[in-house]
């Protein structure tokens, strides 16, 4: 009997027809045919749209559209009016100019820009010539500079040593002086002269005197010495300036 239930499952789940024997009547045998259990269906109802959402939903799908439509629509123009500007800025430069005249401007172009190319290289090469000669030529000034306060400072020595001319200190100061005038002179290095007539591009006026004979602004005497080195100003000559003296107060009557 358990044997018989089992079938019957195994019918009930494959829709299949299955033999067997009844138990307890012989050589009796029998079929079933048992269809598989069909799932319940149950429908659900879906109820209809709201009258209100049906034109919202149309509304909105057209102005989408139409919002499309119009930006391609531009997007078109705008390319059209593109192609046409420069179709008709081609033209009016075609028609302006033939081929022949369009050669010879290029050309015209070309040869002024090499012109003026060589002109600034040419320019560069000369100003890079007269730069590097006057490195050469002043490579020394900043030296120079710094030594003539020593220089200065020799003289002072110089000054006080000359009251003995015969001792051996002045002589040896003075070789040294020659010395040193000498490497000024092999440097390029020249005195300004301090004589005659004041001149503010080469002098430094420290002090005015009076001076009853000669004209004012002529030079009397040199209270620090001054340098050239070729054409460029080393350092001004320290002078002393004549002035006419000053008529007195209370005069003859």
């Amino acid at each position: 009997m358990e044997k018989v239930k089992d079938i019957i499952k195994v019918a009930a789940i494959t829709g299949r027809r299955h033999h067997f024997k009844k138990a307890g009547q012989g050589n009796l045998s029998g079929f079933f045919v048992i269809q598989p259990a069909k799932p319940a269906f149950h429908p659900i109802a879906i109820p209809p749209p709201s009258k209100h959402v049906l034109p919202e939903l149309t509304r909105g799908r057209s102005r989408l559209h139409l919002s499309a439509m119009q930006a391609d629509n531009d997007t078109a123009q705008a390319e059209e009016a593109s192609v046409e500007t420069t179709e008709a800025t081609s033209a009016q430069e075609t028609a302006t100019l033939d081929p022949w005249e369009e050669l010879e401007a290029e050309a015209a172009k070309w040869k002024e820009l090499s012109l003026r190319t060589a002109a600034e290289m040419d320019n560069l090469r000369k100003r890079t010539a007269r730069e590097r000669e006057e490195a050469i030529r002043y490579a020394n000034q900043r030296l120079l500079d710094e030594l003539l306060p020593v220089i200065d400072n020799f003289e002072m020595g110089m000054l006080a040593a000359s009251q003995d001319t015969t001792s051996m200190i002045y002589i040896g100061m003075d070789m040294v002086r020659r010395q040193l005038n000498e490497f000024l002179s092999s440097q390029g290095v020249e005195e300004i002269p301090a004589i005659g007539m004041f001149d503010p591009n080469l002098h430094d006026a420290v002090a005015q005197e009076d001076c009853a004979a000669g004209e004012e602004g002529r030079i009397l005497r040199v209270t620090r010495r001054g340098f050239k080195l070729r054409d460029r100003l080393l350092r001004p000559a320290s002078v002393v300036v004549s002035k006419l003296p000053t008529p007195a107060e209370g005069g003859e009557a």
